[in-house]
């Protein structure tokens, strides 16, 4: 913990100076925490500005600054004229859970497993760990307005993969992994949980324990 003040502490003070930048360090450090609370969720510039009392163009700077120093990742969503209302707007990340965990305040594993970003901790750090195995170009995420969902969307070798994080042992079949299956025409959809058994939950649809992924993408 002592590490993550230490490095945020830097960031702030020290990094983003030196990139040229004059953000006064407790408004970035403000910024930073609230951004810790959407981690996992559609980025809405006008709510965050609205709380902070910023213009959505002065946090949408801060947002991209933190994009661009690999703090956060912002995943873009796919779109296809599929005669669907589809979400639009990138979904935020943060790309290391140690500081989004110092962040939330959330100390310990056990504090973690009682707290209500679990579940986003997890995808999060699943879906970091699915780019750094496939390496996509241009990695994606597919929602709409009525709720079907995929997290995490992209082409492999000319192959349209799906991949849904589950915060589950033993996920379980729905009717929105199919029809994401059907409406996308993807070739397969990964179900990531942290498990040990790879098992198969319907055509073309398989449960993967995070740690098969360097074998699922080889394969």
């Amino acid at each position: 913990m002592h590490d993550r003040e230490g490095f945020v502490r830097t960031y702030l003070e020290r990094d983003i100076p030196q990139l040229g930048f004059r953000i006064p360090a407790p408004a970035m450090l403000r910024f930073w925490t609230m951004l810790a609370h959407y981690h996992g969720q559609t980025w809405n510039a006008s709510e965050l500005g609205r709380a902070m009392g910023l213009s959505d163009k002065t946090v949408r700077g801060y947002l991209d600054l933190l994009t661009g120093t690999y703090m956060v990742r912002q995943l873009q969503p796919w779109f296809e004229n599929l005669g669907k209302r589809q979400i639009k707007a990138p979904k935020v990340y943060f790309r290391d859970t140690g500081l989004l965990h110092r962040l939330l305040e959330i100390p310990t594993r056990q504090d973690l497993l009682g707290h209500p970003k679990v579940g986003a901790s997890w995808e999060g750090f699943a879906i970091e760990q699915v780019l750094q195995a496939f390496e996509p170009s241009q990695p994606c995420f597919w929602s709409t307005q009525g709720g079907a969902k995929v997290d995490l969307l992209f082409l492999h070798r000319g192959r349209r993969l799906g991949f849904e994080v589950k915060f589950s042992e033993a996920p379980r079949h729905t009717a929105s992994m199919r029809g994401a299956m059907e409406t996308l025409k993807l070739d397969h959809l990964w179900v990531i949980h942290p498990g040990v058994h790879e098992f198969p939950m319907a055509e073309g649809i398989t449960a993967l324990p995070l740690q098969n992924l360097p074998r699922a993408a080889a394969s």
